[in-house]
């Protein structure tokens, strides 16, 4: 797709458009040319994933047909990869929140993949991420009290396999979770692009 296939955007009643991208700019993603259009549908289903289609189109200033049809793209090319419900955890119990960092024996890639697994198979852990520095790995723990995460830990995370030591942190607050990713490095490259 180019950006001649795009008809210039219709403006809501304020008179300024709504794109993260100048007008007749293109981003590139990893298979496909984001154009402003594109980038519009991902900030505004970052807001809110429950818009109908024809919200969105008119949020984005384009009309249903296409708009319906980018998104569609956008899911097939994994810009995309689901919906889903924010909860607060604190509505539902989770009243703890701890960051977890595992020291792991980096003796074989056989060990760590079981240790992977291990941590991939923990409802309680909402996300972990592969660290640099000393650590090996960095969990996202949520539980309902500290009792209960630390009967988990002693009857759960110490006996994950290849676990040579765990350090814990708790959450005395949130100041930002659950935030939008940011687009603005596509509308940047999408400058660098046009002025290319």
């Amino acid at each position: 797709m180019t950006i001649k296939e795009i008809t210039a955007p219709k403006k809501p009643a304020s008179g300024k458009t709504r794109s993260a991208v100048p007008e007749g700019e293109v981003a590139r993603g990893a298979d496909l040319e984001l154009d402003r259009y594109d980038i519009a549908i991902l900030a505004e289903l970052q807001r809110d994933a429950r818009l109908s289609n024809a919200e969105l189109a008119a949020r984005i200033g384009l009309s249903a047909a296409p708009t319906w049809r980018r998104v569609k793209r956008l899911e097939q090319q994994r810009f995309i990869t689901g919906y889903r419900a924010e909860i607060d955890r604190r509505r539902i119990g989770l009243g703890v929140l701890a960051f977890v960092r595992i020291d792991a024996e980096r003796n074989n890639a056989a060990a760590t993949h079981a240790l992977e697994d291990a941590i991939r198979a923990l409802p309680e852990v909402v996300a972990c991420h592969y660290i640099s520095g000393a650590g090996t790995f960095e969990l996202h723990v949520m539980a309902t009290d500290l009792e209960a995460y630390s009967r988990w830990s002693m009857d759960t995370l110490f006996k994950l396999p290849n676990v040579k030591d765990i350090h814990t942190s708790f959450s005395l607050g949130e100041v930002k979770a659950g935030a939008a990713l940011p687009l603005a490095h596509l509308a940047a490259r999408a400058s660098v692009r046009a002025k290319g």
